[in-house]
């Protein structure tokens, strides 16, 4: 798999925010992440795009839920998600609101 492949996009929510500020001097991303990437790739993507070391990652996988459109029922699909915490002093700058 291309490591470029590997990161499918941040997630920017309130809850996001709130595990970001959760733990003081820690840093806090959380992103969609292809099915198949495991911690290593994602490590490995993470230092090659944004130049940044990861202390730590955690990897979930969210199961798609059932939503109902008039009578059809449909279920919404599967995705991956991967909160990654950085070195102290570290961030990434698309993502921090400081500047």
């Amino acid at each position: 798999m291309n490591l470029y492949q590997v990161l499918i996009a941040p997630i920017v929510t309130e809850k996001t925010e709130e595990i970001k500020n959760a733990l003081p001097g820690t840093e806090r991303y959380s992103f969609y992440v292809h099915r198949d990437a495991n911690k290593e790739l994602i490590r490995k993507a993470i230092k090659m795009l944004y130049k940044v070391s990861a202390v730590k990652i955690n990897v979930m996988t969210i199961r798609g839920k059932y939503k109902r459109f008039q009578r059809e029922r449909y279920r919404k699909p599967s995705y991956k998600k991967a909160i990654i915490t950085l070195s102290r002093g570290e961030n990434i700058e698309l993502l921090s609101k400081e500047k």
